[in-house]
Formats: C-alpha cells, sequence, structure tokens
C-alpha cells in the first residue's frame, strides 16, 4: 500500500450511521482469514475486547499479545492491527468521535488516559457493559440511542479507570481544556510547520502563556508536541507504508528529505531507513 489506510469502520467510507458500531471479532475477521491489516479510523474511537481466544495486536507500532479478557483501547488516529487465532470470540465497539467528546467533562482527567493506546484487563463491569451496549444495538427500543449515549460514555469512563489503574502512578497527564485545543490543532495542522506563536495566536493566548500551560502538564515546552506529533505520523508512515523515506519527508512537510532524517534521527535515535529496517524485522 502506498499511504496507511485510513478508515471510518474497518474499510468502509461512509460516516458511521448510528451512535455507535457493534460488531463482533469473528465478523469482521473471518473475511480476512482472521488477520486485519494495519489501519487507522479518524474519527472513530474503538474498544475491543477478547472473551475466548487471542491473537496478536499492534497499536501505533507497538506489539501486543491478547488473550481472554483483555481489552484493547484503540484512540482515533491510532494505526493498529490484529492477527488472531481462529475461532476467536470477542466484542469490537465503536464509537464516533463527537459521541465520546459528549459524555467527557472537562477535569475529569478521563480524555488523556483514553488517548492512550493500550492493552488492559477487562472488568466484569466493562464485560457487561459492553454486553448491554450489544443488547441496545440489536434492539429497536424507545430511547435506543439515548441509551447507547449513556451506555457508550459509562465504557468509556470504565476503560479510563482500567488504564489508570495499570500506568504507573503519577504517569498519567493532567487534564486541561485548554492543552486539549491546542493538540487538536496540532494534530490538524502538523504537517505546515507552524510555529508555537501561530497556534498561540490561534488559541487566543500569548505563547509565553501557551508553553507554560503545556510545560506544567507534560514537562516540556509546546515545541516538543508540535515534534511528536510530526515524529508520530512519521514512524506510522515508515512502519506501515510503502512510501520512500523522501515521500515521507514531503508529506509532513519537509522541502528536504536530508533534514527530516536529521530531524527524525534526533527525536529516535534511528535513522528513517533503520526505524522502518526494524519494524519490518518486529512484523516479521
Amino acid at each position: 500500500m502506498d499511504r496507511i489506510e485510513s478508515y471510518n469502520l474497518f474499510g468502509e467510507s461512509d460516516d458511521l450511521p448510528d451512535v455507535v458500531h457493534c460488531e463482533t471479532i469473528a465478523a469482521r475477521s473471518v473475511k480476512h482469514d482472521w488477520e486485519l491489516t494495519p489501519h487507522r479510523h479518524a474519527r472513530l474511537h474503538q474498544v475491543l475486547l477478547v472473551a475466548r481466544g487471542g491473537g496478536r495486536g499492534t497499536l501505533d507500532g507497538e506489539g501486543w499479545v491478547l488473550s481472554n479478557g483483555d481489552l484493547a483501547n484503540v484512540p482515533a488516529g491510532c494505526v493498529h492491527g490484529y492477527a488472531f487465532t481462529p475461532g476467536t470470540e470477542g466484542w469490537v465497539v465503536t464509537i464516533p468521535s463527537e459521541v465520546l467528546d459528549e459524555g467527557l467533562a472537562e477535569g475529569e482527567g478521563l480524555r488523556p488516559l483514553l488517548a492512550r493506546p493500550l492493552v488492559v484487563t477487562a472488568s466484569e463491569e466493562i464485560v457487561a457493559t459492553t454486553r448491554a451496549i450489544f443488547a441496545a444495538f440489536d434492539s429497536r427500543a424507545f430511547a435506543r440511542a439515548h441509551e447507547l449515549r449513556a451506555r457508550a460514555a459509562l465504557l468509556a469512563g470504565l476503560v479510563a479507570r482500567a488504564i489508570a489503574e495499570t500506568v504507573p502512578e503519577g504517569d498519567a497527564p493532567a487534564d486541561s481544556g485548554l492543552r486539549r485545543r491546542f493538540e487538536a490543532l496540532v494534530d490538524a495542522h502538523f504537517a505546515e510547520h507552524l510555529a508555537v506563536s501561530d497556534y498561540a495566536a490561534r488559541l487566543g493566548i500569548t505563547p509565553t502563556h501557551l508553553s507554560r500551560v503545556m510545560r506544567a502538564a507534560t514537562g516540556r515546552p509546546a515545541t516538543a508536541a508540535i515534534l511528536e506529533r510530526i515524529i508520530r505520523e512519521a514512524r506510522r508512515d515508515l512502519a506501515y507504508s510503502n512510501l520512500s523515506i523522501a515521500q515521507v519527508a514531503y508529506g509532513l512537510g519537509y522541502d528536504d528529505p536530508a533534514h527530516f532524517s536529521k530531524v527524525f534521527r534526533r527525536a529516535t535515535g534511528l535513522s528513517p531507513r533503520d526505524f522502518r529496517k526494524k519494524a519490518e524485522a518486529s512484523a516479521g
């Protein structure tokens, strides 16, 4: 493939037509010999829960072994793929970003946790909530959409709790409305190589205030968040596409591929070529 496939829902081109989408692991995997190649969903958050069986998964290049009771949290934009053991049973709940945002209040700390691609152990309450979402999804009862939104919000909270219990104490970043708006802008414009002052102007604040907020939340300046977003996209392109290194560089807004290579090496410790070789070796 040339670029990483970006789907709304496992290859579908239309917007998600419902409040959520529910599908068993087998429903999609059987059609592809139980293997789903790396792809991503631009505006969809997925929760995959293995009930029986397992296999292997990758989330933004990190490999995971999946077994009974494991839950994969897949944020929007995360490149993910799976190779399941034939006969694996489980559920996939897909939530549009807009629906997810409705249930997340500022200051509660859920957003940064749910933004982590991670595999955790599902609690009994998560399993019960997932089953209830599937039951509501299949029904046509009055207030179905309201119930789905409420249960999706509950599932998000339970998943965030499971992640918080897995992440080392103090390692979870603080939530911040300003930080979230800044990161959303970076996500939309990182390839334009805007300066911190440009982002600050769009947010209606001073560059100094923006950097102060980011340093308080992450321990690093705002410039680090911009560079990290570029490097994350570069890693995805190098690991999951057949684009040449020059094409990756141009796609990320660099006029000089050699300069891109230097930036990438400083950030990762590897040249783009060596990173790609390592990624290919890990995939094999």
